[in-house]
């Protein structure tokens, strides 16, 4: 049998000594990171480790960089039921486990050699909070000695569970419902079979967990603009929602900031029924302004004056660059990943550098 390839491995110089720390990723866009000393030594990415090919990936890529030093930590993502844990679990070495928005503001911290305190801004998919619900709209203070969050999106249902990520409409219709307009469901998303029944699985609170996912809540925003109802690849209805865009807009009352959670009710219902590309152009312009409101106040209020972007939402050019522009135009300094990835290929080295943080 052929040996298994040598992985692809880029280093980091990292600001401060770490323990040495072996750090599994996440589930999607799966990385893995040895940090020692100085050097942080991060794999290109495996893919999901749903796959059989992806973990055989992983595997072979932890072996790789266990021959070129002993780990002393293993960091891992909070699901107990992903790969990465489970080979934490199995490893004999001390368990460290990091949330996965943490990681993803610590792998911008470690890019720029910070250890806090600082403001992230996690925008994404998923992710497991420490309370047991999918965590996707976040706002943290993070410093080394871990995090705090100050703030997320309002929760919006996912009808079906994870079959939302999937089906935008099924976001739809969530907002719909949290709006108190299930009688129009009908007639909003009528081109759909299923969205009656969906409106009476949210009434009835049936297989319906809350999100504060900046992704659903750009799915619900691509669902009612009505650009897309069934997405085709992961990032596919916000993108295009994205390119439904000209010129961003603000919606004057189009968003909600009380008791740190950011709500963009407003704007949803202000997109139903108008040209497509109006209402894209509403979200972004609005969503801009209302995060730089949202991080802004509590930037004054922890009396700090970095604020970190990270997940895989912050690919949104839009996004990415209005709110920069507008937070720095406010006073505040913004960091980007520079030699990382926005997306799930940072956690790695987010992890590492949490942990080490913790651990020294």
């Amino acid at each position: 049998m052929l040996d298994a390839p040598v992985p692809c491995v880029r280093h980091i110089g990292l600001a401060r000594r770490l323990p040495a720390t072996l750090a599994v990723g996440s589930i999607l866009k799966n990385t893995v990171c040895l940090a020692i000393g100085t050097d942080a030594a991060i794999t290109e990415p495996h893919g999901d480790l749903h796959t059989e090919q992806a973990v055989r990936a992983f595997e072979n890529s932890v072996a790789h960089l266990m021959r070129h030093g002993r780990a002393e930590v293993v960091a891992h993502d909070l699901h107990p039921d992903y790969y990465g844990t489970r080979f934490a679990m199995e490893s004999g070495l001390r368990m460290v486990a990091v949330q996965h928005h943490h990681a993803h503001v610590a792998a911008v911290m470690a890019e720029y050699g910070r250890t806090g305190p600082i403001l992230g801004l996690a925008l994404d998919g998923f992710g497991l909070g420490d309370d047991g619900t999918a965590w996707g709209g976040e706002l943290l203070r993070v410093d080394a000695g871990g995090y705090r969050r100050l703030g997320h999106l309002r929760h919006l249902r996912q009808p079906g569970g994870d079959a939302a990520a999937r089906e935008p409409w099924r976001m739809g219709v969530a907002a719909l419902h949290a709006l108190g307009m299930d009688a129009s469901i009908p007639q909003v998303f009528a081109e759909v079979p299923g969205a009656g029944i969906c409106a009476r699985m949210l009434a009835q609170g049936l297989n319906s967990p809350p999100t504060s996912s900046c992704g659903r809540l750009f799915d619900a925003a691509a669902a009612l603009a009505g650009v897309k109802l069934i997405s085709t690849s992961e990032g596919d209805a916000p993108m295009s929602l994205e390119a439904a865009v000209d010129r961003p807009r603000v919606l004057e009352g189009g968003y909600r900031i009380e008791g740190g959670v950011l709500d963009m009710l407003p704007t949803l219902k202000a997109m139903i029924g108008r040209p497509a590309a109006e209402g894209a152009a509403l979200f972004h312009g609005t969503l801009v302004v209302a995060m730089a409101d949202w991080a802004a106040a509590a930037a004054e209020r922890e009396d700090i004056g970095e604020v970190a972007f990270a997940g895989g939402c912050f690919f949104n050019r839009h996004l990415r660059e209005g709110l920069k522009a507008e937070l720095e135009r406010r006073g505040l300094a913004v960091l980007v990943p520079r030699a990382m990835s926005l997306g799930d290929p940072a956690i790695s080295l987010g992890q590492a550098w949490a942990a080490g943080l913790m651990t020294v």
